[in-house]
């Protein structure tokens, strides 16, 4: 894809949606819950969706992915502008930027072990977290290099895209959970994105426990948000029989309801609003689903494998 330019200045982003689903993906490889069993019964009004992360360019030719799901190799597969191009190895990727240290975008760093160079990019915290887990030595030290990023500052992501991280309510990771689990607390455990192209602005949060003033004033008009869509209701995976935690329990605002994200975000001016990070149990992944319909009435778009989005 060619270098795009406009009159706003700067190179136009460009964002391929990787993996759509939350942690498991969708279907999930032992659920048969109402959305999962029609995955499995291969209705087409219900596509496979690989776990939560994206790509960004802003060149077409050089790529940061934006959290690393155990997904990575088949998303690669799937997406021709990450296939290598050149000589006997070669990858297009060029940074690797964590939002957290969950398994679902912390797992494919495993994939991503051999030995070609390119930039981990994480808060300190969940740097630590990786640090503190032997398994991911396997990544060569001599080629993947591991930069913290503090909150709030602004960085160089890829040559032509500046980005920041920044705090959202959250929760630590499942597997790092003690006996007092902190849901909403705000520092480096969650962090949404900020991508800077020219006077473009667009954010990846695909985790967040509750809206904030501060958040929603960040957020007012960017030209593209891709934000957490867990859940359609609080307590969507018990009615399931699949699970017994709520939503915001695991750290994630339900869309719909008077506290849900439609809500909190209906009055934000807005380009493009994308819900990312779908549950499994989620009817909007149903295509002619009530909440399908009342989530694309309130303007927005359900992410799937592979969508292109720009601004």
């Amino acid at each position: 894809m060619s270098h795009q330019q406009d009159t706003r200045g700067g190179a136009a982003l460009q964002l391929r949606v990787l993996g759509a689903a939350a942690g498991g993906g969708s279907p999930q490889w032992n659920c048969r819950c109402d959305v999962c069993r029609l995955v499995w019964e291969g209705d087409p009004r219900v596509t496979p969706r690989t776990q939560s992360s994206i790509a960004v360019s802003v060149d077409g030719q050089n790529w940061a992915l934006i959290n690393c799901a155990p997904d990575i190799l088949k998303q690669i597969q799937q997406t021709p502008a990450l296939h290598p191009r050149v000589g006997r190895r070669h990858t297009p990727i060029a940074s690797v930027l964590l939002t957290n240290a969950d398994v679902d975008h912390i797992g494919g760093l495993l994939n991503l072990r051999e030995s070609s160079p390119f930039r981990l990019l994480a808060t300190p915290m969940i740097q630590d977290v990786l640090r503190g887990s032997p398994i991911f030595d396997v990544l060569n030290p001599d080629y993947v290099s591991r930069e913290s990023i503090a909150l709030d500052q602004p960085f160089t992501l890829l040559d032509g895209l500046q980005a920041r991280l920044f705090a959202v309510p959250g929760k630590t990771a499942l597997f790092l959970e003690g006996d007092q689990v902190e849901i909403g607390v705000e520092g480096e455990s969650t962090v949404g994105v900020e991508l800077i192209s020219g006077d473009r602005r667009a954010y990846y949060i695909p985790g967040c426990a509750a809206m904030t003033p501060t958040l929603a004033a960040r957020l007012d008009g960017a030209d593209l948000l891709l934000f957490d869509g867990t859940l359609w209701r609080d307590d969507e995976m018990v009615r399931a029989g699949v699970g017994h935690k709520t939503g915001n329990r695991m750290g994630h605002m339900s869309m719909s309801g008077a506290e849900g994200s439609i809500a909190a975000l209906a009055e934000l001016s807005l380009g493009k609003r994308v819900f990312v990070h779908i549950n499994n149990t989620n009817p909007v992944l149903i295509a002619d689903s009530s909440e399908r319909q009342a989530a694309e009435r309130a303007g927005w778009e359900i992410a799937h494998d592979g969508m292109e989005l720009s601004c």
